[in-house]
């Protein structure tokens, strides 16, 4: 549990000894941070992102949600106990990736890791980040007539090392979300693991092992794929 502040603190240090590596004669291709956050909204500098945040301050208070100003890209997002936020610090050159392919690849690992635990994702071609549709999930008693968001998105590139990424709810206070538009994307319904699994839904660390092992996976495919090497 790292408070939104200083969790960017600890990404950039890494930010900084990642880009450092490529001119110490080891390379390094970079690093994946597991954490989770006391509640916090976090808008970026999106012009009209702060409006998306539609509660109060003594509202927010009261909740015990914290705002943050954020650089990374998209607009307002939740992040609370419960939410495993995932910060891959990853050197972009390394790795063989374009920004949009980064994007692409986060999204899959994630529905990769979903897959495990009996759930199918899916992506929206407007709108970044992992939805879980009804219609994919028959079994899942979904109370929902359209997708509903799973997992949100945001990055930054900064010298073509990555900071910010994703966060998946698993278990998070989902009356938070009422605070504000998730990603500015009004009428849109977001859920959580817990409310599709019920007492079968994995644990913070499980989860957290299986988005680093397809994480890993998706990366290092995508190396030997632009290398063409096994």
């Amino acid at each position: 549990m790292v408070p939104y502040e200083e969790a960017y603190r600890i990404q950039t240090t890494h930010h900084e000894q990642v880009l450092e590596s490529r001119t110490s004669g080891a390379p390094e291709l970079g690093r994946i941070l597991m954490v989770e956050h006391p509640p916090v909204i976090t808008v970026t500098k999106r012009p009209d992102a702060a409006s998306h945040v539609i509660a109060s301050e003594s509202l927010l208070a009261q909740h015990g949600v914290t705002l943050h100003q954020t650089d990374r890209g998209g607009d307002v997002t939740y992040h609370g106990p419960g939410q495993l936020v995932c910060y891959p610090i990853l050197d972009l050159n390394a790795a063989k990736l374009r920004i949009h392919d980064y994007i692409r690849l986060l999204e899959a690992s994630v529905i990769d890791t979903l897959r495990d635990f009996g759930i199918a994702g899916s992506v929206d071609p407007d709108a970044t980040g992992v939805w879980i549709d009804p219609e994919d999930n028959p079994d899942l008693g979904m109370r929902f007539d359209q997708p509903a968001k799973v997992c949100a998105i945001g990055v930054r590139v900064r010298k073509w090392i990555t900071l910010h990424g994703l966060a998946i709810n698993l278990d998070p206070n989902m009356e938070h979300y009422s605070l504000l538009v998730p990603c500015g994307l009004a009428g849109r319904p977001v859920v959580s693991i817990r409310q599709l699994l019920g007492e079968h839904a994995p644990t913070m660390g499980g989860l957290s092992d299986r988005l680093a092992e397809h994480l890993s996976d998706r990366i290092m495919g995508n190396i030997r794929t632009e290398t063409g090497t096994r």
